[in-house]
């Protein structure tokens, strides 16, 4: 681009101007979606794909890469309605506005396929997919339950099957709409009504074929939750083999058709009666066996039986019955003897010892003892008495007492309180205490002499 000051007196060259306004437009707009009919579309030798996206009021020129569109599984044609994902952009050697497209599906079903990815991501992260939340289906089961149209094909075909391999079923119809408006509510219904009465042992919920609007109904989230929540075992057989659906992956098990939904609830009648053939040709072979072995048991017992009969074991065991009661008889006289001669030998001491006789005794000999301690008693405090007198006696004969009742005194010096024996002991001006017959005296020393 030339160099300029003034941008009204800039000049551009045509190829300058259409590659600025290239760079302009794909910086400007990001990679977006645009919806319309194809018209013009052509095919180059490249393979490279070429074609007008329009509408009722304008157009615009797309181009759609050989890299971009090989792994396209849909078939473009003039007239179709799609959805482009595409980069906004100008075609510079002849300065056209267009669009290169990288994506391209059905205008219609392109927005049900991204709800539909996008539901099935949610719903995955929350665990509703897990295999640890599927439950095994019943082996027998007696009352088989189908959620589907009553007028639809895939409701003769489940009859059929079911009638086929399993007749001894029973089959409760929930009859729904399974494509439109109406379709999600009454699915919804249908699986709580049959929550509720609890009347299946498992439950079949199918429908034919379709384009993925028809099948929409199986791919909401409230129908998805509604299935998540049924208590009892689910089997979904919703359009062809290639066909999935939201209801597919929360259901206990995905069939590809309703037929093999309706094959996968019952065992196969023939191979159960196959089997019960089997079972009941073993059966009455072991019962055979068992019959011989119990009839060679009964001959051996009774050989057995001829050599020792319970008639002569009955007269044996009744003789040893009698023996058994004369010892019992003899033993029973021989101890009721011995408990006789006990009995009297007891009744002999018991009347030599009989209480009140050993009662007065006792009476009378303590009597004697009272008697005999009383004088004991009398005779011990008369000696005890006289040999007080006696020491009493000889201690006033030693006594200080009867000393000083004659006039004589005990002197003590202070404060020592030492017996003063002469007169030297009590110095003049100490003091003394003199004990006499009746009181104390406590005086002072003037003088002391010697005699």
């Amino acid at each position: 681009m030339p160099a300029r000051t003034d941008v009204s007196q800039a000049v551009y060259s045509v190829s300058q101007l259409n590659r600025e306004a290239r760079q302009i437009l794909e910086s400007g707009f990001p990679p977006l979606w645009v919806m319309g009919e194809l018209s013009n579309f052509t095919r180059a030798a490249s393979g490279h794909w070429y074609f007008t996206l329009k509408d009722a009021h304008a157009q615009v020129r797309c181009a759609m890469f050989r890299n971009r569109n090989q792994g396209l599984s849909l078939r473009p044609d003039n007239g179709l309605q799609v959805q482009l994902r595409a980069q906004v952009s100008l075609y510079e050697n002849r300065g056209e506005f267009q669009l290169i497209a990288d994506q391209m599906q059905p205008a219609g079903e392109g927005a049900l396929r991204m709800a539909f990815e996008a539901l099935k991501a949610r719903l995955a992260a929350e665990g509703l997919f897990e295999a640890s939340r599927k439950r095994p289906l019943p082996t027998h089961p007696h009352t088989i339950g189908v959620i589907t149209s009553p007028t639809g094909a895939a409701l003769r075909d489940i009859l059929h099957v079911l009638n086929r391999r399993y007749p001894a079923a029973r089959v409760v119809l929930y009859p729904v709409a399974v494509q439109g408006v109406d379709a999600a509510p009454q699915i919804i219904r249908a699986l709580e009504l049959a929550g509720v009465r609890r009347e299946i042992d498992v439950l079949i919920l199918a429908r034919g074929g379709g384009s993925l609007e028809d099948l929409w109904a199986f791919n909401l989230e409230e129908v998805a939750r509604a299935i998540n929540a049924f208590p009892l075992p689910i089997v979904t057989g919703v359009g062809h083999e290639i066909d999935f659906t939201i209801a597919d992956f929360v259901s206990d098990l995905r069939a590809p058709t309703p037929s093999a939904a309706a094959e996968s609830v019952v065992p196969d009648g023939t191979d159960l009666m196959r089997r019960f053939r089997q079972s009941e040709a073993r059966l009455a072979h072991l019962t055979h066996q068992r019959l011989d072995r119990d009839r060679l048991r009964i001959q051996q017992l009774s050989h057995r039986l001829g050599q020792c009969h319970p008639e002569r074991r009955l007269e044996h065991q009744r003789q040893a019955l009698d023996e058994l009661e004369s010892r019992l008889h003899r033993a029973m006289r021989y101890r009721l003897d011995r408990t006789t001669q006990r009995l009297t030998v007891q009744q002999a001491r018991l009347w030599a010892e009989r209480p009140l006789l050993r009662l007065r005794r006792g009476r009378e000999q303590l009597q004697h003892l009272r008697q005999a301690l009383d004088r004991s008693m009398a005779g011990r405090l008369a000696h005890q008495a006289s040999q007080l007198a006696n020491l009493s006696r000889a201690l006033g004969s030693v006594s200080p007492l009867g000393t000083l009742e004659r006039g004589y005194a005990i002197v003590k010096r202070l404060p020592d309180g030492a017996v003063v024996h002469a007169a030297a002991q009590a110095c003049p001006g100490s003091q003394v205490q003199v004990h006499l017959h009746q009181g104390l005296l406590t005086c002072l020393v003037e003088t002391s002499t010697d005699l």
